[in-house]
């Protein structure tokens, strides 16, 4: 299924779930007050308790989205530079190694710029970073045998430290790529709202049935903020995105002239 449908379906059902909670809490607590009168001793601690949890989940887990989205920008500046002072550093070679090596950076770059166009259809996705691999591995061997042909110790010393950040820059980015909290996190963030959404129906039964303003703008809030943490989390699949920052890439490309 897609990412986006998906993240929506899930979202729309959370949204639906809290306001039927919310509407079940709030029968349950009227049913109450035709028996008895007054609050149940200690569910004020009760309620204070898991709308506290779920405030702190939510606060925490947007936290450490919005980290790792900043995160991921900022490797895609990172990957460019790395590229781009590789790329210069190929000066360094005697001027017949360097052909060949500049239009390998050149097939590498479009490359790493088409695995991320492959999303979200993750086998070719992979496929093209294995591809990306291999034109890394031709690189580098290139590059080597360059150097002990005639490239000196400039070229030793200057390009192959560049080379090798280049390639521990693709290692870093896919597993960044990869790096989100245990998926119980995310049970417990849903788990926790339905439950919030319980007690504070139960909390409105006193009010009556005028509160459909306040139990639809409580789902909503909570439901937005839910679907933003899952966006931030997957920034090449849903509607907030990282694309942008791979124009850096593409005009880097663009100069490889």
């Amino acid at each position: 299924m897609n990412y986006l449908l998906l993240t929506l379906s899930l979202t729309l059902g959370l949204f639906l779930s809290m306001l039927l909670l919310l509407e079940v809490g709030r029968r349950l607590g009227r049913r109450r007050l035709a028996k008895e009168t007054g609050a149940p001793a200690g569910l004020g601690a009760v309620e204070g308790a898991i709308f506290g949890l779920l405030g702190l989940l939510l606060a925490f887990s947007f936290a450490g989205a919005a980290s790792r989205f900043d995160a991921r920008r900022h490797l895609i500046v990172e990957e460019t530079n790395a590229i781009g002072t590789a790329y210069l550093r190929l000066d360094l070679l005697p001027a017949e190694a360097q052909t060949a090596l500049r239009e390998s950076f050149r097939r590498h770059l479009d490359s790493r710029l088409e695995v991320y166009r492959r999303l979200p259809d993750l086998a070719a996705a992979k496929a093209e970073l294995a591809r990306a691999t291999q034109l890394q591995a031709e690189i580098w061997s290139q590059a080597i045998a360059a150097c002990r042909e005639g490239g000196g110790q400039a070229a030793t010393m200057l390009l192959l430290p560049a080379l090798n950040a280049m390639i521990d820059i693709t290692t870093t980015r896919t597993l960044a790529a990869q790096m989100h909290p245990p998926t119980v996190i995310f049970v417990m963030l849903f788990g926790l709202a339905l439950a919030a959404s319980l007690l504070a129906g139960y909390g409105l039964a006193a009010v009556g049935s005028g509160t459909w303003m306040h139990r639809i703008g409580f789902a909503a809030a909570v439901t937005v903020s839910v679907y933003v943490i899952l966006d931030l989390e997957f920034p090449r699949l849903g509607l907030i995105r990282v694309d942008a920052f791979d124009q850096a890439l593409v005009e880097l490309r663009d100069s490889m002239k």
